[in-house]
């Protein structure tokens, strides 16, 4: 059965960054606007580490959208919320002040990707994640109209009814990563197996961000860390629809 993973994503969007990071492709101190100048300039530097971390202070689109009219049973485009972050006329706080979760941030990172790489960050993901790890119901959603085989449907408890969740997110980036369990088992293995060898790349994955105040977010390439008694623990949750 192959489910929406929503924000479950991020981890494969940080592997892309962090990628791109060894092959000597981007910086993680690099001003975005160096890729992505539709960026409106703040008068504040945002570097990718910034949305790597979510410390960027950039706004979450679904909140933002939301405010703006969108229902949460309408379809939320990649283009609705980069018009969303050309439209943003300040920041909610200085570039690595603080923590703030954003949606938004990697909506961006898979942009650059695309920029860097030339090509569709759906493309990108196959050829250099799902395809070799033989990960065959694995994509990023990237047309909301495209039929899934399989798929798990939302649904939601109404009275003593259950209705279906309209969903129609192509927030590839962030979210939007269509998955089943056995996919996301080969992936896991691999991971750890990578993380074993020190592969630089998966490593790179782990590393903490740091506010300007020199405090640790707890959060590193679209992986939450934390401790559970003396045993490091990484993790991320999801949900859409």
């Amino acid at each position: 059965t192959v489910f929406d993973i929503a924000s479950v994503s991020k981890q494969f969007t940080g592997l892309a960054i962090s990628t791109l990071v060894q092959e000597g492709k981007i910086a993680l101190d690099d001003d975005i606007r160096e890729y992505l100048p539709e960026v409106p300039d703040f008068g504040e530097k945002i570097t990718i580490r910034h949305l790597v971390h979510h410390s960027s202070g950039l706004r979450d689109w679904p909140q933002a959208l939301n405010v703006a009219g969108w229902r949460w049973d309408e379809v939320f485009s990649f283009e609705d919320i980069m018009r969303m972050v050309k439209n943003q006329r300040e920041l909610d706080f200085p570039p690595g002040e603080r923590f703030s979760y954003s949606n938004t941030g990697y909506n961006l990172l898979a942009a650059m990707v695309a920029k860097v790489s030339g090509k569709s960050f759906r493309e990108w993901t196959d050829e250099n994640i799902f395809t070799p790890l033989q990960m065959n119901s694995s994509h990023f959603l990237d047309d909301h109209s495209t039929i899934i085989k399989n798929p798990a449907y939302s649904y939601h408890g109404s009275g003593d009814k259950f209705r279906k969740s309209a969903t129609g997110l192509t927030a590839y980036g962030s979210s939007s990563l269509f998955s089943t369990v056995e996919d996301l088992s080969k992936w896991v293995i691999h991971f750890d197996k990578e993380i074993a060898s020190e592969n630089p790349i998966y490593l790179r994955m782990l590393d903490d961000g740091t506010l300007t105040d020199g405090n640790k977010v707890g959060y590193g390439f679209g992986l939450g860390l934390g401790e559970e008694g003396n045993l490091r623990t990484v993790s991320h949750t999801g949900g859409w629809g």
